[in-house]
């Protein structure tokens, strides 16, 4: 196939990004300036100068694809206001699905999360579970799920949206510090420790991904892909303990008085461009239960994830010590 890539400069996107490459598929993919490494310059991909606010770049990229993998987006940072999140996530997606009709696409994937669903109450949820959420990444990334779905139906895209659970893998960094801190034995849980939470290996998101892209099946449709189970935080953290040879510790930290500081310290560094040291989304780790059905995706895609968490943690693990990062 002839696929045309966003965010390949990132974790999920470089995997697909090797993954399309290694089977044969002919790949042009999009980059900011100075975002290129010599190992994807040399990954095979043409590499197409720009970003999503770049609609000459934005139609060079797709010129001839079959199929728009769309997987960047402007993640949480510090120092952008809510009206970039809206251009970027929401805009972005805009502007390159009116390339890729443009230029005769037939089948566009848009990447969004289970994030948009928020606290899951009464676990599991499933696509039909109403969206909630409580940060401007989430909100745009529902809207951008809203605009592509109807973009889809009102032009005659085939368009497919894959929300993944929490991603993890080899060299994966959003769960490092977890990791050091169970291993070195200074993790506590915040909180009751019951709420759920729900991982998908690297690679069984990449192969969600590519079913999202192939399966006539998909058109039309949200999926939820994530790993074959959900854990609470109190499994998680055991099992990252077994996985790292560390320990939790024997107590846990109530979740108010963290949340309190992390409003105050957000209030404070985000206007001046500043990554806060803790956020409320972190405490939101510990207190929101995520936790999903890939029914839907089984049922209509075949989709099958074949690492479990011990598993997959094991390897994680393993390319931290590799990396000198444990």
């Amino acid at each position: 196939m002839r696929v045309a890539l966003t965010g390949a400069t990132g974790y999920t996107g470089g995997h697909l990004l090797r993954t399309l490459v290694a089977r044969g598929d002919q790949v042009s993919a999009l980059a900011r300036d100075g975002s290129l490494t010599d190992e994807l310059r040399a990954s095979g991909a043409r590499w197409v100068s720009g970003d999503l606010r770049d609609e000459a770049a934005l139609r060079k990229v797709v010129e001839g694809a079959d199929a728009v993998l769309h997987v960047a987006a402007v993640y949480r940072t510090a120092g952008h206001p809510d009206s970039y999140y809206r251009e970027i996530n929401v805009g972005g997606t805009r502007r390159l699905l009116e390339a890729a009709k443009a230029s005769g696409v037939k089948r566009f994937v848009h990447t969004s999360t289970v994030g948009v669903y928020g606290h899951v109450a009464k676990p599991p949820a499933d696509e039909s579970f109403p969206p909630s959420p409580s940060d401007i990444y989430q909100e745009t990334k529902a809207e951008a799920d809203v605009l592509a779905l109807a973009f889809g139906r009102e032009h005659g895209l085939e368009v497919s949206v894959v929300r993944p659970g929490a991603i993890y893998g080899p060299l994966e960094t959003r769960l490092l510090k977890l990791f050091r801190q169970i291993a070195r034995g200074r993790y506590a849980i915040v909180g009751s420790g019951e709420p759920f939470y729900h991982l998908v290996y690297i690679d069984d998101l990449v192969a969600g991904f590519l079913l999202a892209m192939e399966r006539p099946q998909a058109a039309g449709e949200a999926f939820i892909i994530a790993g074959p189970s959900y854990l609470s935080q109190n499994d998680l953290a055991a099992r990252v303990a077994r996985a790292t040879g560390g320990s939790v510790l024997p107590f846990k930290l109530p979740a108010w008085p963290i949340q309190r500081v992390g409003d105050v310290v957000e209030a404070i560094c985000v206007p001046l461009g500043i990554e806060p040291p803790i956020h409320r989304r972190r405490v939101d780790f510990w207190t929101k239960s995520r936790a999903f059905s890939i029914a839907k995706a089984r049922r209509l895609l075949g989709y099958a994830p074949q690492v479990d968490v011990d598993e997959g943690l094991a390897r994680t693990v393993a390319s931290y010590r590799q990396a000198g990062w444990l």
